[in-house]
């Protein structure tokens, strides 16, 4: 039987390859950022760690993140479902309009917020007298950040939906199951995998977002500083060693959740008989 033609070349060439453009680009760097932070020992190293300032950073970063991608996973859920299952007038503006925080440069993006959400905003002005403030607190940020990752949702959820055949539906409830039955028993299992992928996606781009978040937060110590400006003060300050050392603490904590949500989503894709996106 003749050798199948493949486009790219032989498997020892293409993984050459991968491996050489992957340390390059990805392998290098972070081990550059890893030498630099040990640069200064471990008892530097706790020093920075244990500074109740970083801290707070740290922990406001990876908390706003993951309320963001949670929220982003519900209506983000729901918007890929409209978008779908739905037509309705202004549907393709709608559609075109979820990819704008992809295309909108994020510190315009942190700029709107805050001219809508500040005390004297065309939003911030009715939530201030009730007691609600949005900008300068974490809210404001935890908002900044649903903006910037629902995106991710929906492009990840809405392929699956519109692969998903309503034929399983109508013979659910042919079968007698009423609705509920065929959204947790029937949908629900499908688009886990892609929900998980989705999630991970908006938190990943939330731990790390700057731009839109900077002017929204206030950058109030202990209270409103992120993790990616404390990382840009050291480096203002020329303190590389403190900056690659948060760097360095933000990639593993990333990294373990991260793996975690692999480990979920490879447990869903198993549990649908579907293969992981």
């Amino acid at each position: 039987m003749s050798q199948r033609s493949r486009v790219l070349p032989g498997f020892g060439l293409s993984l050459g390859f991968t491996l050489a453009y992957l340390s390059l680009i990805v392998l290098i760097p972070l081990s550059a950022v890893f030498i630099k932070s040990l640069g200064i020992g471990w008892d530097g190293l706790w020093e920075i760690l244990s500074s109740e300032r970083i801290l707070k950073s740290l922990q406001l970063s990876f908390s706003a993140a993951l309320i963001a991608a949670f929220i982003n996973v519900v209506f983000g859920l729901l918007l890929a479902w409209c978008l779908v299952r739905y037509s309705f007038p202004g549907k393709r503006i709608i559609d075109a309009l979820v990819d704008l925080p992809f295309a909108l440069p994020t510190a315009v993006a942190g700029i709107a917020l805050t001219s809508l959400y500040a005390p004297t905003g065309w939003i911030g002005q009715y939530l201030e007298p009730i007691g609600i403030k949005v900008a300068y607190t974490p809210i404001g940020i935890t908002l900044a950040l649903i903006f910037i990752g629902i995106p991710f949702v929906v492009r990840t959820v809405q392929p699956v939906l519109s692969d998903l055949e309503t034929e399983l539906e109508e013979a659910a409830s042919a079968l007698g199951a009423n609705r509920f039955q065929i959204v947790s028993k029937v949908i629900f299992p499908i688009l886990l995998p892609a929900l998980i992928t989705g999630f991970a996606l908006a938190f990943a781009r939330g731990v790390g977002e700057y731009g839109s978040v900077i002017f929204i937060a206030g950058n109030q110590p202990f209270e409103t500083e992120i993790a990616p400006l404390m990382i840009i003060s050291r480096l203002e300050e020329y303190d590389y060693a403190g900056a690659t050392t948060i760097a360095v603490v933000m990639l593993l904590i990333s990294f373990v959740m991260l793996f975690l949500i692999n480990l979920l989503q490879a447990w869903a894709s198993r549990r649908t008989g579907r293969t992981a996106r």
